[in-house]
């Protein structure tokens, strides 16, 4: 892929999305590298709480699709390429992508997360055949079954809360005092007939030849079918490095310092940085140096 745009956006998760949506509809053009499908980690969520405009929830799947449509209407351009490099060009940006270059004179970069690993023996062997980060897709499968999940944050009790409407028993697997999840996926869990809470528990193999038989843990071993793995995030954050703080990089979503990681926050940031990179187009040291050199040639 080679082109020249106004903005390039990498990341097609729902910051990505927006902040392309966004740019679109002022005017910009705009191209989202999206990485690959693009919705990222919310096409696994089977119901986004707390989004406006949907009271009762919304999956994930169909959320970022909505998005994607919404900003191709606006005239954003989309393509699968996903950004593997950013570096200045002058005063604007060449964003290397997994099929050729493209020049732009902003950036958002918006490139998500990905789900923190356990990193104990037994995970990455039995990933697929019991390991997993994904309870809409794999709860079908698990019908009576025991599981266990690790955590005790949003995802976690989020993704208990799914599994549980699927599974004979469930053990939620948390290695401090308390769940730390926001109240209104917290208080389901902690009352929910089939779902028991271990705290004070951390796992340190997991157990099985073909598949998944079980979890060590320090405080013993536990007979489980399958494990899930919600022990946070860490942000896809290396093109931010890369830019090294210079003008025309804008960040959106979980990889801006501070951000919370919740969907409709990142909405907003999206949205937020599209503005600013607009702003800082209209008024851009790029356009100003060029119009000097034109003034001094004479054009």
């Amino acid at each position: 892929m080679t082109g020249d745009v106004e903005l390039a956006i990498a990341g097609g998760g729902i910051a990505g999305l927006t902040a392309g949506l966004t740019a679109a509809r002022l005017g910009r053009r705009t191209l989202v590298l999206t990485g690959g499908v693009p919705g990222g980690l919310l096409l696994s969520i089977e119901r986004i709480d707390g989004y406006p405009g949907f009271p009762d929830g919304v999956p994930g799947y169909e959320l970022c699709p909505l998005a994607q449509e919404q900003a191709m209407a606006a005239g954003a351009e989309f393509s699968m390429d996903e950004v593997v490099g950013l570096e200045p060009d002058g005063e604007r940006w060449r964003v290397a992508t997994s099929s050729g270059e493209v020049l732009a004179d902003a950036v958002v970069v918006a490139t998500g997360a990905r789900l923190r690993e356990l990193g104990v023996p037994g995970e990455e062997r039995l990933r697929g055949r019991g390991v997993s980060h994904c309870a809409s897709c794999d709860a079908p499968l698990l019908g009576g079954k025991r599981v266990a999940v690790v955590g005790g944050g949003d995802s976690a009790c989020q993704e208990a809360l799914t599994l549980a409407d699927s599974v004979g028993e469930l053990v939620l697997l948390q290695r401090g005092s308390e769940l730390s999840a926001q109240a209104a996926y917290r208080e389901p869990v902690q009352v929910h007939r089939k779902i028991s809470i271990h705290y004070g528990v951390e796992v340190e193999e997991i157990l099985g030849d073909d598949r998944v038989a079980g979890v060590h843990t320090t405080r013993g071993e536990l007979e489980v079918d399958a494990v899930f793995v919600y022990v946070g995030l860490e942000p896809n954050d290396e093109l931010l490095r890369a830019a090294g703080g210079r003008p025309g990089v804008f960040a959106a979503g979980i990889v801006r310092p501070g951000a919370t990681g919740r969907a409709a926050a990142a909405a907003g940031e999206g949205a937020a940085a599209a503005l600013a990179a607009h702003h800082y187009l209209e008024e851009g040291s790029w356009k100003e140096a060029e119009l000097h050199a034109r003034a001094r040639v004479g054009t």
